[in-house]
C-alpha cells in the first residue's frame, strides 16, 4: 500500500461547485443507493470507526463529502440516491447536486458503484452502471455487506450482480466485508493501480468479470 491512511482528513461537506476543494489530486467517487453501507466502507478503509458517520436512517447523507487521503488522493462520498421517503424536490435537489459533481470535476478518475450483496441490483443501481459506462473505460462495482451472507450465498450472489448490471469483460467486483481486512487490501490494491501507478491489473481478491 502505498498511501499512508494514518493521514486522513475531511477536507469538506459541499452542497455545490463553489465549495469543492481546490486540491488537484487524483478523486474517486463512491456512489449507491441509500444505506449501500458507504459509511461504513470509508471508515474500514480509512481505518477509522467515526471518520465518515454510519446512521441508521436511509439518505441521511445529504452533503459530497471530500476525504483527503496522504495529501494524494480524494475518496468522495456521494449522497445516496433511491430513498423514496424524501419528497420529490429533495430528491431532485440531491440528484442535481450528484450530477454537477460527476460531470463536472476534471480531477475524477473513477466512479466506483456499491450494490448490497444481499439483494439484486435496482434499477437506479443500473442507470447509473450506464452513466458510469458512459465516462469510465470500464466499471468498478463494490458488492458490500458480504460479512451479511453465508458462504454459499456469496458466488450466486455476485453472479446475480453480474447479470444484472450486465457487467463485461475488464469490468471489476469486489465483495467487500468490513470484518475481513483482506478485503480493504482487495479495494486499495485497485486504487493503488488505478490512481498511483496507472496498472489496472487485479489481485486474486478481485473478480475480473
Amino acid at each position: 500500500m502505498k498511501l499512508n491512511v494514518h493521514k486522513v482528513e475531511l477536507l469538506i461537506s459541499a452542497v455545490k461547485k463553489t465549495q469543492y476543494p481546490a486540491t488537484m489530486v487524483p478523486e474517486i467517487a463512491l456512489v449507491g443507493r441509500s444505506n449501500v453501507g458507504k459509511s461504513s466502507l470509508l471508515n474500514k478503509l480509512l481505518g477509522r470507526k467515526s471518520l465518515a458517520r454510519v446512521s441508521a436512517t436511509p439518505g441521511k447523507t445529504a452533503t459530497i463529502n471530500f476525504y483527503n487521503v496522504d495529501g494524494q488522493l480524494n475518496i468522495v462520498d456521494l449522497p445516496g440516491y433511491g430513498y423514496a421517503a424524501k419528497s420529490k424536490g429533495e430528491i431532485s435537489k440531491w440528484g442535481d447536486m450528484i450530477a454537477e459533481y460527476l460531470n463536472n470535476r476534471p480531477q475524477l478518475c473513477q466512479v466506483i458503484l456499491l450494490v448490497d450483496s444481499r439483494h439484486k441490483p435496482t434499477a437506479d443501481d443500473y442507470l447509473m452502471m450506464e452513466w458510469i459506462r458512459g465516462y469510465n473505460e470500464y466499471a468498478v462495482v463494490i458488492a458490500t455487506k458480504c460479512d451479511k451472507l453465508n458462504v454459499s450465498q456469496v458466488a450466486p450472489n455476485m453472479q446475480l450482480i453480474i447479470e444484472t448490471l450486465d457487467l463485461q469483460d475488464g469490468d471489476i467486483l469486489i465483495p467487500f466485508s468490513t470484518k475481513q481486512n483482506q478485503c480493504v487490501e482487495d479495494v486499495w490494491e485497485y486504487i493503488d493501480g488505478c490512481v498511483l501507478s496507472g496498472d489496472e491489473e487485479t489481485d486474486e481478491g478481485e473478480t475480473d468479470v
